[in-house]
């Protein structure tokens, strides 16, 4: 199966598809705190689809020390 999220406009696509937040590539680089309506329930979700949708294992320990959806990104997609 082909990865589904490769680009970092793919991402903000499948956190809005996915979770139903409404974000834009500017919270992307924020801290996670400063993202509205994000919480750690969020993050589960997140983690679920990113697996399906790449394909690839998210190293959990890793995105628990994440600071902002972009490294989220750069975990999941191998960046």
């Amino acid at each position: 199966m082909e990865p589904q999220v490769k680009t970092i406009d793919d991402f903000v696509a499948l956190v809005g598809d996915e979770l139903g937040l409404v974000i834009d590539r500017e919270d992307v680089g924020r801290h996670l705190d400063e993202v509205a309506g994000w919480d750690s329930v969020l993050l589960l979700g997140l983690l679920t689809a990113l697996e399906r949708e790449t394909g690839r294992r998210v190293p959990f320990a890793d995105v628990l020390e994440a600071t902002s959806l972009e490294r989220i990104y750069a975990l999941a997609v191998g960046a």
